[in-house]
């Protein structure tokens, strides 16, 4: 896989760049150190994957990849962030992003970006359980109104609990195909993009 890095930290992209590297399964288009630069290193490299700052000085990750994301929706963007950037993993979520990570983890680094070009949002452990106080949540939602039943609210769980569709297939005893047609279903029937967009929704409205 072909990625770009951004983060205004050198030290931090040179260390990122030499870990990925040593795995011998991703290359590095490029390294950039502001949002501006993540905005045209898209646009000119197309990588499979952005792995970018959110704090920066010019421009945040999060604005740089409301660009990108305007112009690309189908583009995955995975965040490297801190417990102190509550707010703004809101933000991330909302606008589409493939997920977010903690900078120290960086043994999860590799393993993310895989689980990005799966198809899958990626949530850190020890982010997903901050969720559902980060977001405000709507008890009073009418799931019903969606047409959304309870085999479907247990796949919404899954989803933004980060399983894939072949875990979630285990653990319902459904089919991958079965679990694929009713994400999709659930997306239509909700009007949202994705899976990120679906975990989004849960923590608002279910959790």
């Amino acid at each position: 896989m072909n990625i770009i890095i951004i983060d205004d930290d050198s030290l931090v992209a040179l260390s990122l760049k030499t870990i990925l590297e040593s795995t011998g399964k991703v290359g590095i288009l490029a390294c950039g150190g502001s949002g501006s630069e993540a905005v045209g290193l898209y646009e000119a490299l197309s990588p499979d994957v952005i792995l970018m700052d959110i704090r920066m000085k010019d421009m945040t990750g999060i604005e740089a990849g409301e660009i990108i994301l305007k112009k690309h929706p189908d583009a995955r963007i995975l965040y490297l962030t801190t417990f102190s950037d509550d707010e703004y993993i809101v933000k991330a979520l909302s606008i589409g992003a493939k997920g977010y990570i903690l900078k120290q983890d960086f043994d999860g680094i590799y393993p993310a970006l895989e689980a990005v070009m799966r198809g899958q949002s990626v949530f850190g452990e020890e982010i997903v359980g901050r969720l559902s106080g980060l977001m405000k949540s709507k008890p009073s939602f009418d799931l019903k109104k969606y047409g959304i039943g309870e085999k479907e609210k247990e796949i919404i769980r899954l989803v933004a609990e980060g399983l894939s569709n072949k875990e979630i297939s285990a653990r319902l005893f459904l089919s991958e195909g079965t679990v694929r047609n009713y994400i999709s279903a659930i997306l239509e029937k909700l009007s949202l993009r994705d899976r990120t967009q679906l975990a989004v929704f849960y923590y608002t409205n279910m959790k």
